[in-house]
């Protein structure tokens, strides 16, 4: 993983799209947000909080974004979590994204 220092995962696992112990190249750009839903297999959403300037008003609108991402069971992030997601390859038809990094403590936003 080139640039970025992250936290390799007590864990182990045999995934073979794991960024840590399998062959899942990380590229492009690093995002944080809060897993709102983990319920499918290996895969979770994370909610993504931005600010989108309206030039008319010369103000700030808050605005979100859901991003599939590939949740590996060495890092096993469940809902409320605050992670760190990188983009690489595409896994499935929606996912372009694996989580690299749990966070220790959660940020504003996201469903609680």
């Amino acid at each position: 993983m080139s640039g970025l220092s992250l936290k390799k995962p007590k864990k182990t696992c045999d995934d073979q799209n794991c960024p840590f112990h399998g062959t899942l190249s990380i590229r492009g750009r690093v995002l944080e947000g809060t897993v709102i839903s983990s319920k499918m297999e290996k895969t979770a959403v994370v909610r993504r909080d931005y600010l989108h300037y309206i030039p008319k008003f010369k103000r700030y609108e808050r605005r979100h974004g859901h991003i599939a991402v590939h949740n590996p069971p060495c890092i096993n992030a469940k809902e409320g979590d605050w992670v760190k997601i990188a983009e690489c390859r595409p896994v499935s038809k929606t996912v372009s994204f694996t989580i690299v990094e749990k966070q220790e403590e959660k940020r504003g936003g996201g469903k609680s």
